[in-house]
């Protein structure tokens, strides 16, 4: 017995420190990524590229991610997906806005905070954060997650990128200088090289992630047993921080300035859309691979609590940009709520109910006409103008 004890103590301890260069594996090998992707944004169509950009971003917590799929624990699994796309809206939307405050001074009309504006155009990716929210309340309900819905999830985020791609480019090169030091020395090499230069980036980033992913999950799950914490919420929490850090990095440089400031929160609404169609949707594709059958991957009730909360905070992230505004106090508000659930995580129940009282507030507002919505609107007249048939455009 105590052999078996002094045993699984080193085996901890030996995962805990794997961490020193698994972690740092997984930043290098997405900062790889982030560059290689931020140089290629500049060759194909910009709301395409910043969906492109937010996928390779994220690629670590795929990466993740997957190997929690494939070892079938559903527990951490939930985890890591919930904390996830909990940490765009609470703590990515917060960082760009307070980012954007402190290097910008509010103009005229504005207040004391400045105010950051989103475009005709980016109406059309936040709207698409919309349709995968009541779907997931589907899941909850019959606490389940299928091949089928792959399928449907798949679609909804193939008809995103058919979508923001019909819609043209805004800016050019004049967003070079804006750029990470490396994805500005590649942009800027002949074509020949750039093109070998960011297949290198891609290439090498990928397999860094490749080779570091498993041993940077065992060494949250050693480092949380040694701490006696959970490792559901050292998963949920710490794995989506690490992976994504390049992304945070990257919208605190958009953030700086008022031209780019909406693309850092459109690049957090790409990776929210992202990982509620494509990260989710590949989940029942490993699962039942690693089982080597069809299988239907199960949500016990406090996985499914996990699950409707994150739901519920994405859909009140689409309200608060649904009249293309973002405040310093809806940034302020999301951040705190956000922090108490990280600190007490067994607030589940507290932190829903809040959401959901702030919710009934914005859909109050908009009953009696104090607050529009028109991200509707714009994103009709966005459609009639570039994404409708030619014939009838013709006609």
């Amino acid at each position: 017995m105590l052999r078996r004890a002094l045993f699984l103590t080193a085996t901890t301890a030996a995962n805990a420190l794997h961490s020193v260069w698994s972690f740092g594996g997984v930043i290098l090998s997405a900062f790889l990524l982030a560059w290689g992707a931020e140089a290629a944004q500049f060759y194909i169509s910009q709301g395409l590229a910043l969906a492109v950009l937010a996928w390779m971003q994220t690629l670590p917590e795929f990466a993740v991610e997957a190997v929690i799929a494939w070892q079938q624990d559903v527990h951490l699994m939930t985890a890591n997906f919930t904390g996830s796309l909990r940490l765009f809206v609470g703590f990515g939307f917060p960082l760009i806005y307070f980012t954007h405050w402190a290097f910008n001074r509010p103009r005229r009309g504005e207040g004391f905070a400045p105010v950051i504006k989103l475009g005709r155009n980016d109406a059309v990716s936040v709207l698409f954060l919309l349709p995968p929210l009541p779907y997931f309340v589907w899941v909850w309900y019959k606490q389940t997650l299928t091949l089928v819905d792959t399928g449907v999830l798949f679609c909804m985020y193939g008809l995103y990128l058919w979508t923001v791609n019909r819609i043209p480019p805004e800016e050019h090169e004049e967003g070079v200088e804006d750029m990470p030091a490396v994805s500005r020395m590649v942009v800027r090499l002949p074509r020949a090289q750039r093109i070998a230069a960011i297949l290198g980036l891609f290439l090498a980033g990928g397999a860094g992630i490749y080779f570091c992913a498993h041993p940077f999950l065992e060494s949250l799950k050693g480092i949380a047993i040694t701490a006696g914490i959970s490792t559901f919420v050292f998963v949920q929490w710490v794995a989506p921080f690490v992976s994504e850090f390049p992304e945070k990095v990257t919208a605190f440089y958009w953030a700086k300035t008022r031209r780019k400031a909406p693309m850092g929160l459109l690049n957090m609404v790409s990776s929210s859309i992202n990982q509620w169609t494509l990260l989710i949707g590949m989940l029942p594709i490993i699962y039942s691979w690693s089982r080597g059958e069809v299988s239907t991957i199960p949500f016990d009730d406090h996985q499914r609590a996990e699950i409707l909360l994150t739901a519920t905070q994405s859909f009140l992230s689409f309200l608060l940009l649904a009249n293309l505004r973002f405040h310093w106090y809806e940034a302020a508000v999301l951040f705190v709520l956000w922090l108490v659930q990280f600190v007490f995580a067994d607030l589940r129940e507290e932190i829903l109910l809040a959401y959901g009282a702030w919710i009934a507030v914005e859909l109050g507002l908009v009953m009696i006409g104090r607050k529009k919505l028109p991200i509707f609107s714009e994103s009709f007249a966005v459609w009639r103008e570039h994404l409708r048939p030619r014939a009838r455009r013709r006609a």
